[in-house]
């Protein structure tokens, strides 16, 4: 399905160079933004990570380690996890620390955490923590959407399952859902009309995400991140002007650019992708992502 391949490939492509532009002015406050960039719309690398032009973070790497995953384990895997079987989410966990054994340029403290108590116990979940209100398990769940397209029992199930590994909160579960879903949506063809539509619908049901007024915080509490997506891609119809926008609201930078990338990635296609961006992403990524749509989408195909 071309159309299909196109927004996820918008998705992947956009979740990467969101997270490569965003990650320059990671930390940093709008005024500072302002003042040292003015309006910050290139990929340069730098910020505090001191990063390559077109490096990404630990946002699209960690992506990758749960595709991998979950393209290893392949369509019996999937399967067998729904009739109870655990050994695709432990892949998913083997996963997790293989990519954090390889020492990624930035690991969230709630993802270290997890993987490190998945590392010593092999348990799939901890308990109920207040501080796992963070945005990690959002920010890395495009595979997961990708993989299950079609089937939202499964798609529930996985991303809960993925999520769990490092947190397990009610506003990052519901976060991670109901991003998923909206992405979901948007790779079936839907507009920015109706991304509004839907959007006022899901906070409505969920008002501790509420984003009117926009409050302003762009932090890595979960809610903070999800205010200020759905507040820039809401705004914005167009996929530069959204990720620009987003990305100049500094603080977890990479993360909120990362996931507006995604979802007005899928919303306009790879094709409408900023030319000019794509060239300064580093070509191993690139490659990695394009690989990896394919299989995912063949995986939904198949379950």
């Amino acid at each position: 399905m071309p159309e299909l391949l196109e927004r996820a490939l918008g998705a992947y492509l956009g979740f990467a160079i969101g997270d490569a532009l965003g990650a320059t002015v990671e930390f940093m406050r709008p005024r500072e933004i302002a003042l040292q960039y003015g309006v910050h719309r290139s990929i340069t690398g730098g910020g505090w990570l001191k990063l390559a032009q077109g490096q990404v973070t630990d946002d699209t790497t960690m992506s990758l380690a749960l595709g991998d995953a979950l393209l290893l384990g392949g369509h019996p895997a999937l399967a067998r996890y729904a009739q109870g079987d655990d050994t695709l989410i432990r892949g998913i966990g083997d996963a997790y620390v293989r990519w954090f054994k390889a020492k990624p340029v930035d690991c969230g403290n709630t993802c270290r955490r997890g993987i490190l108590r998945y590392l010593r116990d092999g348990s799939l979940e901890g308990t109920y923590n207040p501080g796992d209100g963070g945005n990690g398990a959002l920010m890395r769940n495009l595979p997961a959407v990708l993989a299950t397209l079609g089937d939202d029992a499964a798609f529930e199930r996985l991303s809960m399952a993925q999520a769990h590994l490092t947190h397990h909160h009610p506003l990052s579960d519901a976060a991670t859902l109901g991003m998923g879903r909206l992405l979901g949506l948007l790779l079936g063809g839907a507009g920015h009309r109706a991304c509004q539509q839907w959007a006022a619908q899901w906070v409505a049901d969920n008002p501790d995400f509420r984003f009117t007024p926009y409050r302003g915080y762009a932090t890595a509490y979960v809610v903070d991140t999800v205010q200020t997506v759905l507040h820039y891609l809401t705004l914005h119809e167009d996929f530069e002007d959204a990720l620009v926008a987003t990305v100049n609201q500094g603080d977890d930078a990479d993360t909120t650019g990362a996931l507006v990338g995604m979802l007005a990635g899928a919303r306009c296609g790879a094709s409408k992708l900023p030319k000019r961006w794509l060239r300064r992403m580093q070509p191993d990524i690139v490659q990695a992502i394009s690989d990896q749509t394919g299989g995912l989408l063949a995986l939904a195909a198949a379950t």
